[in-house]
């Protein structure tokens, strides 16, 4: 069965283990740290034995049917870990479904198989082989937390190490961590090596955490229909530090811009909202963002910002010098326009 990531402590309160877990999602530090308290777990109730397998390009499939398949030479019970990194077992489907089907006949409560998979696309989580997975044991997908939800992550990891700090303090951090759950735990961590338990100040956590916020283009498109301004320029430092193509982006604002425009067109000509958002292939959360930055932005103001990105676009092919400063600076004063600045 595929549980939310929120059930995972609560699933493992219940004592008795499952006997196959997957673990799996775009938060990479999660992931680890569920295969970590599965593993604790599993020490409590008596695994002693443990075998990694690493599923890479050329491994052997029949391993992993001999880890689960043989009793130790002196009855001790084993967890076998199964990594999967590039979340494609190939040749392995046909052995991941008939252990499934071997566990299903048979069981062996001597042995645990934990499977870690990073991030799945959702046609990925429809395939034979992780249904049969889901079916035989219990799925969780762990997911990064968005901005809104990262001051409360913050503080609960505060509160494990004996600290913790104001919604301001919580509200800075997280604006520096956003998108790197890894390096956020390296900075809370070093917190505590810092300063004493307690509550933090804000300034304390000024003059300790560094900026190691990781966006990606998606971010950049959130914040752009959203009019959040100070997240949309730092999204755009952020992508440009990294070295990300510059074209990129511009793809990425022209497409929220056309889809605006076509989305108010539509609106204006009576067409039901969700006829549009389907013929646009619009799903999921980026409706209702759309929807609202539709009623919001003017389409003047539309209109005034795809000319402005096409006259970027010309700069970024070398055909247009007349403009001043450079490319980033030119997506900085479009969305200043589009937030009335």
């Amino acid at each position: 069965m595929l549980l939310k990531a929120e059930k995972f402590a609560e699933q493992l309160k219940k004592g008795k283990l499952a006997p196959l877990y997957v673990v799996y999602g775009d938060a990479p530090l999660l992931v680890l740290e569920a295969a970590d308290a599965l593993r604790a777990a599993a020490r409590r109730e008596g695994f002693d034995e443990r075998e990694t397998l690493t599923a890479l390009p050329d491994f052997d499939w029949n391993q992993l049917a001999v880890a689960t398949g043989n009793l130790s030479l002196f009855g001790g019970r084993k967890v076998v870990e199964l990594r999967i990194p590039n979340g494609k077992p190939g040749k392995g489907v046909s052995v991941l479904i008939d252990h499934c089907q071997r566990m299903a006949r048979q069981g062996n409560p001597d042995n645990l198989l934990i499977v870690s998979v990073p991030q799945m696309e959702w046609k990925d989580e429809k395939t034979t082989w992780f249904t049969a997975l889901s079916n035989a044991g219990v799925c969780f997908k762990f997911t990064t937390p968005a901005l809104a939800d990262l001051p409360d992550w913050i503080a609960d990891r505060l509160v494990r190490q004996g600290q913790k700090a104001d919604r301001a303090g919580l509200a800075f951090m997280a604006e520096r961590v956003e998108g790197n759950l890894l390096a956020a735990h390296q900075e809370i961590q070093k917190l505590a090596l810092l300063y004493p338990p307690g509550l933090l100040g804000e300034a304390q956590i000024r003059d300790a955490v560094l900026n190691v916020a990781r966006y990606r283009i998606d971010d950049l498109r959130e914040t752009f229909y959203a009019r959040d301004f100070g997240r949309f320029a730092r999204a755009l430092e952020g992508l440009r530090q990294e070295g990300e193509a510059p074209q990129l982006a511009l793809w990425a604002i022209t497409e929220e811009l056309r889809v605006l425009i076509q989305l108010q067109t539509g609106l204006k000509q009576g067409l039901p909202f969700n006829t549009l958002c389907r013929d646009l292939r619009i799903w999921g959360a980026r409706q209702q963002s759309l929807q609202q930055a539709a009623r919001t932005f003017t389409r003047a103001a539309l209109h005034h910002a795809l000319t402005a990105a096409a006259r970027l676009d010309r700069r970024i092919k070398g055909l247009d010098r007349s403009g001043s400063g450079d490319v980033w600076e030119g997506f900085l004063r479009l969305g200043m326009s589009l937030r009335g600045a």
